[in-house]
């Protein structure tokens, strides 16, 4: 009987890295791989690992891994010139910078470019980020992008039908002009992958290329009118639309 319920109650290593916060499921299968990660004494390398919570003794880099109980979810009004790691090799200021009054570890769910603002999600709920971030989950996000010059409806149905970059071809992206000035135009852009600066590269595919790119929404989530730099508590309205997802 005891030995049937400590097999209900493992889970796989990486699942249990994320809901310790450490990071999401896919950045704690590569410290796996990396040999970062110990169960009870022994550093651990395979992916299929399972481990009970009640039972083993996880470490990743030599500190003590634990679940923690209460669950956060925080949205931020990323600035430029901040990275969304946890850490940076190059020294740069990263999102977990601006959370000064968060005692709890949380992890950004998935990325913004360095240069580009606006939403971002952090939660150290393991299954969420998983949710949100797979690309077999189609959810929308919202960008505003001002780019130069003034795009004419040829160019917007070239991302309404999908453009080729990096040998591949985009996904049909919604594309409306928002404004125009004398030589730019603010574009608001909608689309479901989470490709590396799929937007800027999106737009430069179609000859004008980004001068500034901010994201306000995703799914049925908006930034608002939260200031840039801070962030707030996601109210339970928001945490279960995204687990409805």
């Amino acid at each position: 009987m005891n030995i049937e319920k400590e097999k209900t109650a493992e889970i796989r290593l990486q699942k249990y890295l994320a809901d310790a916060g450490i990071a999401s499921r896919r950045k704690a299968e590569e410290y796996i791989l990396q040999g970062k990660v110990k169960v009870n004494g022994q550093i651990v390398t395979n992916l299929g690992t399972k481990v009970n919570p009640d039972r083993d003794i996880i470490f990743y880099n030599g500190k003590k891994v634990e679940i923690k109980k209460k669950k956060v979810y925080l949205m931020l009004n990323k600035p430029e010139n901040y990275v969304t790691t946890v850490n940076d090799q190059f020294n740069r200021p990263t999102v977990i910078d601006l959370l000064h009054s968060v005692s709890e570890r949380v992890y950004p769910v998935g990325r913004l470019d360095y240069n580009t603002s606006g939403l971002l999600l952090l939660t150290n709920d393991g299954d969420l980020t998983y949710k949100i971030t797979h690309p077999k989950h189609h959810i929308d996000k919202i960008y505003l992008a001002t780019v130069k010059g003034i795009p004419g409806e040829a160019s917007l149905n070239k991302l309404r039908r999908g453009v080729v970059i990096d040998d591949y071809k985009t996904a049909p992206a919604k594309a409306k002009i928002i404004s125009t000035s004398s030589n730019s135009a603010i574009l608001q852009i909608t689309i479901h992958e989470g490709r590396n600066r799929q937007v800027r590269k999106m737009c430069e595919a179609i000859g004008h290329p980004v001068m500034s790119l901010k994201r306000i929404a995703i799914g049925d989530i908006s930034l608002g009118d939260l200031p840039v730099g801070k962030f707030r508590s996601l109210t339970q309205k928001e945490i279960d639309y995204l687990k409805s997802l």
